[in-house]
Formats: structure tokens, sequence, C-alpha cells
């Protein structure tokens, strides 16, 4: 059987770099002396990061995908509330609900790859 040492790198590497701006924004948090906020971001990231080795579709090999994707997405809806809430709440920050809908596309792989499992 192939390792598909690709697909590993792709799935790790993937959520990785989604993720990256979170460990980042923590510790210019944390600089700036805001302690909460950038202690709570780091704590959001490393979830993340453990989230994306423990998820592995080769460590779950018959779950369909979006099973494994869908903590993911509730992480990336905790980690924008997250951003809102250290920036200073919705005001300050200058969010607008109808920003939410740009993150429509996001969700495609849910739709486009979430039936299929590692198994094939």
């Amino acid at each position: 059987m192939k390792k598909r040492t690709g697909e590993r790198l792709g799935w790790i590497g993937g959520w990785s770099g989604s993720f990256l701006w979170v460990g980042i924004l923590a510790v210019v948090f944390l600089f700036q002396g805001k302690t909460a906020s950038g202690i709570a971001g780091l704590v959001l990231f490393a979830g993340a990061m453990a989230g994306a080795f423990f998820l592995a579709p080769w460590q779950h090999p018959s779950t369909r995908y979006y099973k494994l994707m869908l903590p993911f997405y509730a992480a990336f809806a905790v980690s924008m509330a997250w951003a809102v809430w250290a920036f200073g709440g919705f005001g300050q920050a200058g969010f607008e609900s109808w920003y939410l809908l740009l993150f429509l596309p996001f969700l495609s792989p849910l739709f486009t790859m979430g039936s299929k499992t590692w198994q094939g």
C-alpha cells in the first residue's frame, strides 16, 4: 500500500497554515500586554494543532471526512469570535454581520469531499 505522504503533509500543513494566524495574533496580544487574549489564542492554536494530528484521516480510516473536519470548522468559528473579542468587541473591531457571507466558500470542502473516507 502507498504511504500517501503528500496527502498526509497536505492535511497537517493545511490545518496548521489555516490556524497560523491565531498563533501569531496570540503572540502579538501577549506582547501588547493583553495576557488573557494571548493565552486564550495560544490555547486555541494548540488545540487546532493537536486536532490536526489526532483527527487525521489515517488515524480514522473509515470515518467520513466531514466528521473529521467539523471540529476544525467549529474551532474557526471560535477563533473568529476570540479575535473579535480580543480587539474589543464587534463595534470596535469594525465587524458587520454581512461579512459572514464571505466565509461561505470556505465550507465547500464539506460538500465536495465530505462523504469520502481515507479508505476510499
